[in-house]
């Protein structure tokens, strides 16, 4: 995907959050991540936005400590404030990056052609995983993401994220999963052992341990743990929950355990 393309994503999925936000109180459960309420989702991404945009507006090169986050940060804002606050530092994201040289030089955290790519690329997929997580909260499911941008955010996660620093996501003996998707061009074969987590995107001959066939919204969803094992497994067979909305096919064969462990070991901090 293109820079602009990552922009017009970081600047929609704001605004649908925002939507979700301002009809859910502060106080509604996220069942997308135990132990939030919306309002935790709202700080917790306002802020992010805030320190995502300090890189590029700054040029800063090197990783802030607490006391440079704190003064990016800002005070905490009232709840009565807290949606405004949001809108208010997600707008000034999507300025400090459309407006952001492409010469940019910053500090960066994964692969990418360069900071300007990978700081729109990181936000959008940021803001459009929290999204979802805002539309949970208000029971209500929202668009899904096309698929071209949901299969940048599985590759983002697979070969981004889960190869970077130490693992987090292994198995005592070599176990594989092939990912395929049905509506575009995407397929990944990881291998789980007590090694770093290998991730290809060739085509293997010999059959995966777990294959997990489907939409890309789907996947997507899935492997940033917005979909349980549950719903993936009922996919095509039940409804999901109101606050997830109707799942499309999903289509899961071999051993199913290895999405639990997936679950548990592909968080990310």
């Amino acid at each position: 995907m293109e820079i602009i393309e990552h922009l017009d994503a970081l600047r929609r999925e704001g605004a649908l959050l925002a939507e979700a936000a301002a009809r859910t109180d502060l106080t509604a459960p996220v069942p997308t991540c135990p132990d939030w309420q919306l309002r935790d989702l709202l700080l917790h991404t306002g802020k992010v936005h805030r320190w995502a945009a300090a890189y590029p507006r700054q040029g800063l090169r090197t990783v802030l400590d607490d006391a440079g986050e704190q003064a990016v940060f800002g005070p905490e804002p009232s709840d009565a404030a807290l949606l405004d606050w949001f809108r208010e530092g997600h707008a000034a994201l999507v300025t400090t990056l459309s407006e952001a040289p492409a010469d940019l030089d910053c500090w960066t955290f994964l692969p990418a052609p360069s900071p300007l790519a990978f700081w729109a690329r990181r936000q959008a997929h940021e803001t459009a995983v929290h999204r979802f997580d805002a539309d949970a909260a208000a029971g209500v499911a929202g668009p899904a993401v096309d698929a071209a941008f949901a299969l940048d955010g599985i590759d983002e996660l697979l070969r981004g994220f889960m190869l970077r620093g130490r693992p987090t996501v292994h198995s005592g003996s070599p176990r594989t999963i092939r990912i395929r998707t049905t509506d575009g061009p995407g397929s990944w074969h990881l291998t789980l052992s007590p090694e770093p987590l290998a991730v290809t995107t060739e085509e293997r001959p010999e059959p995966a341990d777990l294959t997990v066939t489907g939409p890309a919204h789907e996947l997507y969803l899935l492997l940033w743990n917005r979909l349980t094992t549950e719903q993936a497994e009922q996919a095509g067979q039940a409804a999901r929950p109101a606050q997830l909305g109707q799942a499309e096919q999903l289509e899961l064969s071999g051993d199913r355990t290895l999405l639990d462990l997936w679950r548990d070991g592909a968080a990310v901090r």
